[in-house]
């Protein structure tokens, strides 16, 4: 019989835990077992086994991610949105590393797949962040990637270790956050051409 008190979800919070502790390279259904305090056979009866329980991870990472964002940005647009948004963002990778890793590695498996909510509900989060600058529609794809590209980058770079100057990085933060802010300010709604531009729909 399966634990009493013990679901998928209860399961899915625990690994989460440990991949943020000891990195989500390191998951494996023993180490979760013994951090339950159950025998490892005990886990299938609520997930079908490792790549399933990674996936589950994934949709819980990209779900609290977009939580924090929203939450920080909420009542706020333009550059005080932007500024929240993007610390909360990085607040959030820097405390939950493994689940942010298990979001990245993870891929939707279908149409009708929780993940895919899960993931644009942090892409409306993005969107929401830049509500208030006059971006023209056209080219909110391109923003949209750009914000999660500096942001993802900035943040994971932190995480692992990967800023050695000396000068602070708050400070580098703030700057960039700065930088881009600057920059949206000046996209005005008259749309723009490249001959770079592919052809066809644009996609995310």
């Amino acid at each position: 019989m399966p634990r009493a008190g013990l679901t998928a979800a209860a399961v899915t919070e625990a690994a989460a835990a440990l991949v943020d502790e000891v990195g989500f390279d390191q998951l494996g259904m023993g180490l979760v077992a013994e951090r339950l305090g159950v025998k490892t056979p005990s886990l299938y009866k609520h997930v079908t086994g490792q790549t399933d329980l990674a996936h589950r991870i994934a949709i819980l990472a990209m779900n609290q991610c977009a939580d924090a964002i929203r939450d920080a940005i909420q009542g706020r647009a333009g550059t005080e949105a932007l500024a929240r948004g993007a610390q909360a963002m990085r607040t959030f990778v820097k405390a939950h590393p493994g689940r942010y890793a298990a979001a990245n590695a993870a891929r939707p498996t279908g149409p009708d797949d929780p993940l895919i909510d899960a993931l644009n509900r942090v892409v409306d989060s993005w969107a929401a962040m830049l509500h208030g600058y006059r971006i023209d529609p056209d080219q909110q794809i391109h923003a949209l990637r750009m914000l999660r590209t500096v942001l993802h980058g900035f943040a994971s770079l932190e995480v692992a270790g990967g800023f050695q100057f000396a000068t602070d990085i708050d400070d580098s933060f703030t700057w960039m956050i700065d930088f881009i802010d600057h920059g949206l300010q000046e996209t005005t709604a008259t749309p723009t051409t490249s001959a770079l531009s592919p052809a066809g729909p644009h996609r995310a």
